[in-house]
């Protein structure tokens, strides 16, 4: 007999996300599934086997308190009271009476249909059925862990810190002590302190809505409850329309031809455009900022600058920076396609002397760079968008015209693996979790160029992973310490690659030349406890690299 091989945890959890993706599709391909039913029990048993780093305690008897956060600023308001949650695609309902629900940290429209059900619009492929899908799994076993708790052994009666519970819900108001009362009495159910239900409580509240978190536990707990004792099923189903349009790139096709539509009209399709993928402010306020805000900040540094215009309170400082912008140039096309991704034009040609925190050469209009914004992708919707956006454009006159691309750049969020928030990471590579697909490439930007600002710079491979709620510590450690010498992981960068290596080496759409750029800065390290992205955002850290990569971008624009 052979000695007994034993697996790792790193492949036991890589084995967990691979069954997690299989189930799934097998879910989206058969159209519907039950939580309770076999299939959900799969998911539930991957996800407890996984034990993300960001769910933290989930696969323990106590509640997931920061892991119920995070996920509910990612689902609609009120998911958690529907029985029947309906993925579909862009079916019209904008045209209802139905007001749609933006979840606070990701950008999807969601329908309450009815008390019961919850409509989400899937736009942007399959990266966000699977990070809904991974949410709801979690939901699913945090109701489980409730009703198991109020639910007495062997019969169909509670235990009385439920019925208390329950009445302070149907109160229409709560004084402060039957609040408190109330959360003692969710503290108990939930297996956790007061001081920590009281923290999270505080978190939930809202002016419209300050008793949401008490609300959420009643919900999840109810539902989970109906499930064991009368056998009312909740049930995920994907519409018709939606397994037939996946994949095939409608919305990204869409969005890039109204692009190509409004460069062609601003004679703009010829010049050299730089495509940058960024967020909304910090391309337009390094340009414009200092100049249209000398009255208010005479004497000061630039990051001071930004740091008050990411300040929610200060948005005519925010609006002086746009209208300056628009005046010299500025194209703003706010998304109609459905992929969420709003976009900026530059036209440097029009940038009047002095209006610009840049200097650039004098050379003749037709040679002044285009910088086209656009917001982040996310997941697999960075391939659908950029492919469609480097095709050919055809015109009504059946004109085919090339878009004239000299560089892609690309700066994100990503997860660190050594250093902390805020930090940077310039990849020399993307592989693909799961896979051994792997994209080597020549960045134009490299450690050196961000050397001596007060920041960590760790230069090597980034791993493109398929959802960030699905790492572990164990994964994360083994790409770190092997040869792949992992420095972070993000969800786009093997698709943006992909995309510009097929327009640029084999479909010929754009020069061989593409200039490409890639640099990323820490919103987390998922090996160190607390520093997870469940543990808030970045804050005013965010700010000096985000600033930092937008000014060496732009710089090497200029330049070239």
């Amino acid at each position: 007999m052979g000695k007994a091989i034993t697996t790792t945890r790193a492949q036991e959890s890589t084995n967990a996300i691979e069954r997690m993706y299989i189930t799934m599709r097998h879910l989206f391909n058969r159209g519907f599934y039950k939580p309770n039913g076999v299939s959900g029990e799969a998911l539930k048993n991957a996800l407890l086997q996984l034990r993300p780093e960001i769910y933290g305690s989930v696969g323990e008897e106590k509640a997931e308190l920061n892991g119920l956060i995070y996920v509910l600023e990612r689902l609609p308001e009120g998911i958690e009271q529907c029985s029947f949650i309906n993925l579909t695609s862009d079916e019209g309902y904008g045209i209802s009476h139905i007001n749609p629900i933006i979840p606070p940290k990701r950008r999807r429209n969601c329908y309450r249909i009815d008390e019961e059900q919850m409509n989400i619009e899937i736009t942007r492929g399959r990266s966000d059925i699977y990070d809904i899908l991974t949410h709801l799994t979690f939901l699913f076993i945090e109701s489980e862990k409730i009703c198991k708790r109020i639910l007495i052994t062997d019969t169909e009666r509670t235990i009385r810190d439920w019925e208390k519970l329950e009445a302070a819900v149907q109160k229409e108001e709560l004084t402060q002590a039957e609040r408190e009362i109330a959360l003692i009495h969710t503290a108990n159910i939930l297996g956790r302190s007061f001081e920590e239900i009281l923290e999270v409580y505080k978190k939930f509240s809202t002016k419209n809505n300050p008793d949401r978190f008490l609300n959420v536990i009643y919900w999840l707990g109810k539902l989970a409850l109906d499930e064991e004792i009368s056998g009312e099923k909740r049930a995920v189903t994907f519409s018709a329309l939606l397994r037939e349009r996946l994949g095939h790139h409608i919305h990204g096709e869409r969005w890039a031809n109204n692009i190509k539509e409004v460069l062609t009209k601003n004679n703009l399709m010829h010049r050299p455009i730089h495509i940058i993928s960024a967020n909304m402010h910090s391309v337009m306020n390094s340009l414009f900022a200092k100049a249209a805000l000398k009255t208010e900040f005479p004497n000061t540094d630039s990051l001071e600058i930004f740091e008050a215009l990411s300040s929610s309170g200060n948005a005519t400082l925010r609006k002086k920076v746009t209208d300056l912008a628009e005046k010299n140039g500025m194209i703003i096309m706010d998304d109609t396609s459905g992929t969420n991704i709003d976009v900026q034009i530059f036209d440097t040609a029009k940038i009047k002397i002095n209006n610009c925190s840049y200097e650039f050469s004098e050379e003749e209009v037709d040679k002044k760079p285009v910088i086209f914004v656009m917001d982040y992708a996310f997941g697999e919707q960075a391939y659908e968008t950029i492919d469609e956006l480097l095709k050919p454009y055809n015109t009504k006159k059946n004109n085919v015209t090339l878009i004239n691309v000299d560089s892609v750049s690309i700066m994100g969020k990503a997860g660190i693996l050594e250093g902390g928030k805020g930090d940077l990471m310039i990849p020399s590579a993307h592989i693909f979790e799961g896979t051994a697909d792997n994209y080597p490439f020549k960045n134009e930007l490299c450690a050196k160029d961000f050397e001596g600002y007060g920041l960590e710079v760790f230069e090597g491979t980034m791993v493109t992973v398929l959802g960030t709620s699905l790492q572990n510590k164990d994964i994360l450690k083994f790409f770190h310490k092997s040869t792949w010498n992992v420095i972070g992981l993000e969800m786009e960068g093997v698709h943006y690659q992909k995309a510009i290596q097929s327009a640029s080496k084999i479909r010929k759409s754009i020069g061989e030349d593409v200039k490409v750029r890639y640099a990323y800065y820490a919103s987390d390290n998922p090996l160190e406890t607390g520093s997870t992205l469940a543990s808030g955002g970045l804050g005013t850290t965010g700010v000096k690299p985000t600033y930092l990569i937008t000014d060496k971008i732009l710089k090497q624009i200029f330049n070239t």
